[in-house]
């Protein structure tokens, strides 16, 4: 499992130009999940979208509702398509894990890329998150039901997956400074994704607020 954690950012390079034909090729099974996030943003919101992938169809869909993105991901072939499709975004090759930026976003989405980290790499992205979000930005993220670990195949090389509790989920983004908005498990409107939806806490929300288990309604 440890070397098949360690492997995510080779394999997706190696299979850049596959994925994306297949993930373009596949039935968009997770986007009402998507359009839940979109819903939450402001017009004219900037967007950081880490493990952006090729761009299709999440990033463009995003695009066409009027928003800008700036799309992450460790795979250069990836971001070079991205370039090529939406050349008015911004496209940044980094590993999510060491991201850093002096912008502020308004909403940041971790969609099927989150769930690669192992463990230990999950806890630390959760102030790289903070550090990225805007007050009163949203962030949506998506993970496994329970604690564990998964391993999948892709093109005959296995693929790592990783989850923790929903229970750590909920402490990490408390202990962030976010309201959780909803959790979803197992939803077969969006192919059986678990998914996190929080929001940001500006200085003017109070602490109650962001309790263990609370849903903010916004």
């Amino acid at each position: 499992m440890t070397e098949a954690a360690h492997r995510i950012v080779a394999h997706y390079e190696t299979h850049a130009l596959s994925w994306d034909a297949d993930r373009r090729a596949a039935a968009w099974t997770d986007r009402p999940a998507i359009d839940r996030f979109v819903a939450l943003l402001r017009p004219g919101a900037t967007v950081l979208d880490f493990g952006c992938g090729g761009g299709v169809p999440v990033a463009a869909h995003i695009v066409a509702q009027g928003f800008s993105v700036t799309g992450v991901d460790s795979s250069p072939t990836m971001i070079s398509l991205c370039r090529t499709r939406m050349p008015g975004q911004a496209w940044i090759v980094a590993d999510m894990r060491s991201f850093t930026s002096d912008r502020r976003f308004d909403g940041v989405l971790a969609w099927d890329s989150f769930f690669h980290l192992a463990h230990d790499d999950q806890r630390r992205m959760f102030p790289i998150f903070a550090a990225c979000t805007a007050p009163d930005g949203v962030l949506m993220f998506n993970a496994g039901p329970a604690h564990g670990e998964a391993m999948g195949s892709y093109r005959g090389d296995p693929l790592y997956h990783a989850s923790l509790d929903p229970s750590e989920y909920e402490a990490l983004l408390l202990d962030g400074g976010f309201a959780l908005i909803t959790h979803v498990t197992g939803d077969p409107s969006t192919g059986g994704r678990s998914f996190w939806l929080a929001r940001r806490l500006s200085p003017a929300h109070g602490r109650d607020q962001r309790r263990p288990g609370a849903q903010a309604q916004w």
